[in-house]
């Protein structure tokens, strides 16, 4: 299937915060994140409202950036009360394994709560919450060339019986068997 344009990778993501200055500060000491710029308006370019806002943006590291907006004249933020917490996340990947529990430590350090390490079969990470109530994960990639085939010729028909029945299917429920689970 031949496509009119061609994606050359994601600009940046934006998430609502509380505070822009809180969420700065705590992505950067507890993340290493480089803070970039701000674009801050009292109308919304694309629409003109009135609407004033700040827009903070985060280099999280090859070509990837991660923003907020803090908007002090809209009602307070929430989240979704039909999705569980775990379900909406950020991932961002760290080197290996010794990095991942490197990271837990000086994450918990930090005084922030951490869960994990978790297997995947294919990564395994851990989760934590960001002062806004985003959730967090930092994964670590452990999967081999014929474990990432193997999903990959699995999965349409993993889509396709979940599609028919909404349960789970079991292609793949080796992922979920940690052959070495840490000490």
């Amino acid at each position: 299937m031949t496509h009119p344009f061609a994606l050359a990778r994601i600009h940046h993501v934006a998430y609502r915060c509380r505070d822009a200055k809180e969420t700065v500060e705590f992505y950067e000491r507890v993340l290493g994140m480089r803070y970039t710029n701000a674009f801050a308006e009292d109308h919304v370019p694309s629409t003109g409202a009135y609407d004033p806002y700040m827009h903070v943006f985060l280099d999280c590291g090859g070509g990837n950036v991660l923003a907020f907006f803090e908007l002090p004249n809209q009602p307070e933020m929430g989240r979704d009360p039909n999705t569980p917490a775990w379900v909406q996340h950020l991932a961002f990947e760290v080197a290996d394994f010794d990095t991942l529990m490197a990271a837990k430590a000086h994450i918990e350090a930090q005084g922030v709560d951490v869960l994990g390490p978790t297997y995947h079969g294919i990564f395994r990470s851990i989760y934590f919450f960001d002062p806004n109530g985003h959730r967090l994960e930092l994964a670590c990639n452990i999967g081999t060339a014929d474990q990432y085939a193997e999903l990959a010729r699995v999965a349409p028909l993993m889509l396709e019986e979940w599609s028919a029945t909404k349960k789970a299917p079991a292609h793949a429920q080796w992922l979920h068997m940690d052959p070495n689970p840490p000490v």
